[in-house]
């Protein structure tokens, strides 16, 4: 065979190939994702199913009982509080009023959140900044 010719046939299986595990990492990364809903859309989602909270953490509602964390979570607007229980790492920047995101399901009006899926947002990248001002 004509070493120009297996160049071309090795280029075009290459090809293929890095074709096909791109589109496998693709379609697995966006089969694998959870939805993230806040309090709001949560209480209206089918309950059973796998979700990702969002929203702010209602001041003075954390509590801790043993390794179990119990707080609430509202929207961003600070309506539709649902209480969240939660057991696993906790962020140091975890605190009332900081953005959060847990995994979990709802279960009788609760959220149980999946063992160390709890992720505190960093505030500074939410913040809207006028022109000339720092944040």
């Amino acid at each position: 065979m004509d070493p120009s010719r297996k160049r071309k046939i090795r280029l075009i299986v290459a090809l293929s190939a890095a074709v096909l595990l791109g589109a496998g990492l693709v379609y697995t990364s966006f089969s694998a994702s959870t939805e993230a809903k806040e309090p709001s859309q949560l209480l209206q989602s089918d309950p059973g199913r796998t979700y990702q909270l969002t929203g702010e953490v209602v001041p003075g509602s954390i509590h801790h009982a043993g390794d179990q964390l119990d707080f609430r979570v509202s929207d961003r607007d600070g309506s539709h509080p649902i209480p969240v229980a939660y057991s696993g790492t906790v962020p140091d920047p975890f605190r009332d009023g900081r953005e959060v995101i847990v995994t979990g399901k709802l279960e009788n009006g609760t959220f149980m959140g999946e063992r160390d899926s709890l992720i505190t947002k960093c505030p500074s990248k939410f913040t809207t900044t006028t022109p000339g001002q720092s944040s």
